[in-house]
C-alpha cells in the first residue's frame, strides 16, 4: 500500500511494538506529528526540551532493555538532541532517534533551521541516516531498530527531510534484516572458550571485573549462576550494579576512582582478570601501567574493537555475553572453589580493615544516610536514577542494590541534567516500580522545567535533591588539588526547590532532619505524584575512597584531614 513518509514512521513504530515515544515538535517534523495525532498505536510524552526528550527515551531504554524512541526537530531541535546522544552512545543504550530536516532541495543552503544532523552525530551514533526519498524510508527503519538493539547496542539516527516525510511512496516493512557489512558475532570461538576455562582454573587469584555489557545482554541471571557455581570474587563497574545483589558473598564492590578498597586492592592483586563486558575506562583502570600487572586477562565482549583497545588481552573471546556465560559454566563444572580459599578470605580482611562507611553526625544529616534510608524502606520495589556528582558515586557505593537494571545513570559521558527526564523514561518502562532520582542543587536546575512534564503525565517521579549548596564534586576536587580555591563551585544562592515544585502543580519537601526526611518520604510515595525532596546535607562531606586522577588503584585517599 502506498503511505506518505510520515504515515510510514508510524506504521514502523507499530510493527516495532513501540509504546511510547518521547519528543517536541517543529517546522521540520510537523507531517510527522500530525500522523501522531491521527494514531493510537504508542504515547507520545511531550518534554519542555529536546535534551529531555532523548534523555528520557535513555532511561526507559536503561530501565526496561527495550529501545527508545525520541522525535525532534531540525536545526537547534537537534543540536539540543546531541548530548543525549552522546550520553547514550558512551554508554551503549538502544535508542532510534528520529529528527526532522529541511526539504531535500534547501540542503547545503543554510536554509532556516538547517543543520547537518548527519555529520554532527557521526562521532556520537551508533549509525546514522540521511532519508532521501520516501522509498527507502521502512527499510531504513527496520535497520534503525535492528542495529540499535543487537551487537553492542546504541543510538540510531534518522535525519528525514520535510519533503520525504511529505512523500508517497510503497510501505513494505520488512520481516528480517540483512546487511552485508553488519553481522554482530553471538557465540564464542569454542578454542578460546577452552583456552580460558584452562586460564581459570590454574588461576590462584582469578577475579571476575564486570561491565555494563552483562546488563546489556539480559546475562545477568546466568553469571548469578556462574558465581555461586565458582566463587570467584567480583566486582563490578558503575554500569554494572545490580549484577549481583548487594549481599552476595562473592561481591567486593565497585571498582575504581570510588571503588572500595577490597575491590581495588583485588584488582591490584590478581593474576587472572575476567573482564566481562568491561572497556577498560580510565575512571576504573587508574594508571594503566600498574593496572593488574600481575594478571593475565580474559576479555568477552560483543564489540570486537573493544578488545585489547586500552589493555593488552591473553584471551579474546567476541561473543555475545549471556551466550559466552552459558557455554563457560558447563566447562567448569568440576571448578574447585576451595582451590581459592585463601584469596577469599584475604580479600574479606581486606574489607574488614577498610569497609565502606562514614561518620555518621547527630546534628546534621549526611547525603550518604539518606541513599541508605532509602534503600533499607524501598529496595525491593524500586528503580534508581541518578544524576552526576557525589550523589552518583555515594548512591553506586551505598544503595543496596537487588536487581538487575535497578540504576540508571550517565556512567561514560557523565551528564549533568540526565537524572530528571531519565526518570520520567524509567517510570514509563516500569510502571509497577518507585522511582527515585538522587541528584544534586547542581544537577536538577539543569532540566527542572520537566516537572511540567511529569505534572502533566502524572509520572510520580521523587526528585530527592541532596542539597550541599555547592557543585560538589569539583568542590571536592578543588579542595583535594587546588589548595582549596573554591572557583565558581558555591551554589549558596538558588531557588526554593519547595515552591518550584509547587509552581508546577507538584509536590515539594524542605527537610533538615533524619525524623522531618522519613516523614516526606513516606508520604511522597503514599501520594504518588512528582515531587521534590530538598535535603540540607553536610556541606563538605567527600566521596570517599577516592584514586586521585592518573593515580594507582592501590593508593586511595581513604580518608581527608584539613591540614
Amino acid at each position: 500500500m502506498e503511505l506518505t513518509g510520515s504515515s510510514m514512521v508510524i506504521e514502523a513504530l507499530n510493527q516495532e511494538s513501540v509504546d511510547v515515544i518521547f519528543g517536541y515538535p517543529g517546522g521540520a517534523v510537523l507531517n510527522i506529528y500530525d500522523e501522531i495525532y491521527k494514531q493510537n498505536y504508542f504515547k507520545h510524552i511531550l518534554t519542555r526540551h529536546e535534551q529531555a526528550a532523548i534523555h528520557a527515551a535513555d532511561g526507559y531504554a536503561r530501565a526496561s532493555g527495550k529501545v527508545g524512541v525520541a522525535i525532534v526537530t531540525s536545526g537547534p531541535g537537534f543540536t539540543n538532541a546531541v548530548t543525549g546522544l552522546a550520553t547514550a552512545y558512551t554508554d551503549s543504550i538502544p535508542m532510534v532517534v528520529i529528527s526532522g530536516q529541511v526539504p531535500t532541495s534547501l540542503i547545503g543552503t543554510d536554509g532556516f533551521q538547517e543543520i547537518d544532523a548527519v555529520g554532527i552525530s557521526r562521532p556520537c551514533t551508533k549509525h546514522n541516516y540521511l532519508v532521501r526519498t520516501a522509498s527507502e524510508l521502512p527499510r531504513i527503519l527496520k535497520e534503525a531498530f535492528y542495529i540499535a538493539s543487537t551487537g553492542r547496542p546504541g543510538p540510531v539516527l534518522v535525519d528525514i527531510p520535510k519533503d520525504v516525510s511529505a512523500e508517497l511512496a510503497e510501505f513494505n516493512y520488512p520481516k528480517e534484516v540483512h546487511m552485508a557489512t553488519y553481522k554482530p558475532k553471538i557465540k564464542g570461538n569454542p578454542r578460546q572458550l577452552k583456552k580460558a576455562v584452562e586460564a581459570i582454573k590454574s588461576a590462584e587469584k582469578p577475579l571476575f571485573y564486570v561491565g555494563g555489557g552483562l546488563l546489556a545482554s539480559d546475562g545477568v541471571a546466568s553469571f548469578r549462576e556462574l558465581v555461586a557455581q565458582t566463587h570467584i570474587p567480583v566486582v563490578e563497574t558503575l554500569m554494572a550494579r545490580g549484577s549481583l545483589r548487594h549481599d552476595d558473598p562473592s561481591l567486593l564492590g565497585m571498582l575504581g576512582m570510588h571503588g572500595t578498597y577490597a575491590s581495588n586492592m583485588a584488582m591490584s592483586e590478581t593474576d587472572l582478570i575476567i573482564a566481562l563486558g568491561a572497556r577498560f575506562d580510565d575512571r576504573v583502570t587508574g594508571k594503566l601501567s600498574e593496572f593488574g600487572k600481575n594478571a593475565e586477562i580474559i576479555h568477552v565482549d560483543v564489540d570486537p574493537s573493544s578488545i585489547g583497545k586500552i589493555v593488552d588481552v591473553d584471551y579474546p573471546i567476541v561473543g555475545d555475553l549471556r551466550s559466552v556465560i552459558e557455554d563457560l559454566a558447563p566447562l567448569l563444572k568440576d571448578y574447585e572453589p576451595s582451590s581459592i580459599e585463601e584469596w577469599i578470605k584475604r580479600l574479606e580482611n581486606y574489607n574488614k580493615i577498610h569497609p565502606l562507611g562514614y561518620q555518621d553526625s547527630k546534628t546534621t544529616i549526611k547525603p550518604q544516610w539518606v541513599i541508605e534510608k532509602v534503600g533499607q524502606m524501598y529496595k525491593e520495589e524500586c528503580v534508581v536514577v541518578t544524576d552526576v556528582g557525589q550523589h552518583q558515586m555515594w548512591t553506586a557505593q551505598f544503595f543496596p542494590f537487588v536487581n538487575k537494571r535497578q540504576l540508571v545513570t550517565s556512567g561514560g559521558l557523565g551528564t549533568m541534567g540526565f537524572g530528571f527526564p531519565a526518570a520520567i523514561g524509567a517510570q514509563k518502562a516500569m510502571q509497577d516500580k518507585i522511582v527515585f532520582n538522587f541528584t544534586g542543587d547542581g544537577s536538577i536546575q539543569m532540566n527542572s522545567q520537566e516537572m511540567m512534564t511529569a505534572v502533566i503525565e502524572k509520572v510520580p517521579v521523587i526528585n530527592i535533591i541532596l542539597n550541599n549548596n555547592y557543585l560538589g564534586m569539583v568542590r571536592q576536587w578543588q579542595t583535594f588539588f587546588y589548595e582549596d580555591r573554591l572557583s565558581e563551585t558555591n551554589l549558596e544562592a538558588q531557588p526554593d526547590f519547595v515552591k518550584l515544585a509547587e509552581a508546577y502543580g507538584a509536590i515539594g519537601y524542605r527537610v533538615d532532619t533524619k525524623e522531618d526526611f522519613e516523614k516526606a518520604l513516606t508520604d511522597a510515595v503514599a501520594k504518588k505524584m512528582p515531587c521534590f525532596i530538598d535535603v540540607v546535607v553536610d556541606r563538605d562531606e567527600n566521596v570517599l575512597p577516592m584514586v586521585p586522577a592518573g593515580g594507582t588503584l592501590y593508593n586511595m585517599i581513604l580518608e581527608y584531614k584539613d591540614q
